[in-house]
């Protein structure tokens, strides 16, 4: 049995907690969280029954467990996860890990160091209609890629931004980018490789925020097609879709819904049998704002650690995503097109003022 804590019981805590404390998760359970506010991991420790902890130390001195869940604002994640990883207990860390890259290679090197597994959390990449399209661009059926695009229209409105001084800030947070279509941006790059260049324009629409409420920006790719990326928190008055497309010269795939949970076109020049039942048995998964892979995710979490499989998004991994981030930001601030691989000179994502 794999015993999991949490550090941080914010709003996203509930969808682990629920998984972990309720009993989903096969060979996995919950057995204790933290968070400085006390309120908070008073309100999970005791819906779950599992002790509360107010500091990491104190929680770090439990032998018992063995994978800290680090679910604090992003600006904090590094951090949290090299203390973790220093008391010897594996890191699961939410999305991004880390809001600068030397942040994200201290903590690969930190893991590394202490000979414990570092995990992202990605979970679409495990939504069904995802895994689905992931199959068939492996079997090549897309054949040479031409255009991917992912739209990201959500609601969040001031009160939102309000629940924590953190929020929409450059140094424990970012904008829409950064944050709510950091999933998306990633499986833009899981399914169309390397980024060869990004440009990109960003504005602060509809709330008081440091950063970006609103982003657009195209891609390059090393294989030669090109990407879109729209993104923005600013639809009023609830969330329209989450989305991502693949148009390849044999087919043509969209998977939509409120996060990237439902698919709309699944056309491929000559069809397979196989291509009726996706559509009839996999094109859907229940509604859920944070998509519906992180009770798979958390199984393949368990099995990489019960039988030592490699893990789907490891440190490097979710570098790679951060990078792409962070060359999106530096378009915004130089207002040019921005070369990968490179360094930030401009980006403020993780400026401490």
């Amino acid at each position: 049995m794999i015993k999991i804590a949490l550090l941080g019981c914010g709003r996203i805590a509930k969808r682990h907690s629920d998984l972990l404390g309720g009993g989903h998760i096969k060979g996995a359970k919950l057995v204790g969280v933290c968070d400085v506010i006390r309120e908070r991991a008073d309100a999970i420790g005791s819906q779950y029954h599992v002790p509360t902890y107010y500091d990491l130390e104190q929680l770090l001195e439990r032998r018992d467990v063995d994978v800290v869940s680090v679910l604090t604002p992003s600006g904090l994640h590094p951090i949290h996860a090299i203390a973790v990883a220093k008391a010897g207990k594996h890191v699961v860390v939410e999305k991004p890990m880390a809001l600068r890259l030397e942040d994200a290679d201290a903590m690969i090197e930190a893991c590394d160091a202490a000979g414990v597994k570092l995990f992202v959390v990605k979970q679409n990449r495990f939504n069904v209609p995802v895994v689905k399209a992931r199959e068939a661009l492996d079997a090549g059926r897309f054949g040479r890629l031409v255009l991917g695009t992912v739209r990201v229209r959500w609601c969040r409105d001031q009160s939102y931004y309000d629940q924590d001084a953190w929020r929409g800030t450059w140094a424990y947070d970012g904008g829409v980018l950064a944050n709510q279509a950091s999933h998306h941006i990633d499986m833009l790059e899981w399914f169309f490789g390397d980024v060869v260049s990004v440009h990109a324009r960003a504005t602060t629409a509809l709330v008081k925020i440091e950063a970006e409420d609103t982003a657009i920006a195209t891609l390059r790719f090393r294989n030669g097609a090109l990407g879109i990326i729209e993104a923005t928190t600013a639809v009023r008055p609830k969330d329209l879709e989450g989305s991502l497309s693949i148009l390849g010269e044999n087919g043509a795939v969209e998977i939509a819904g409120f996060a990237v949970n439902q698919i709309r076109h699944w056309r491929f020049v000559g069809e397979l049998e196989s291509d009726k039942e996706i559509v009839e048995n996999y094109s859907v998964n229940p509604p859920n704002v944070y998509g519906f892979g992180h009770q798979a995710y958390y199984e393949h979490v368990v099995d990489c650690l019960q039988n030592q499989s490699p893990a789907l998004v490891d440190g490097f991994q979710g570098r790679k995503s951060l990078e792409l981030i962070s060359a999106l930001y530096e378009s915004i601030e130089t207002g040019r097109e921005v070369a990968l691989r490179f360094s930030p000179q401009l980006c403020r994502l993780g400026a401490v003022p």
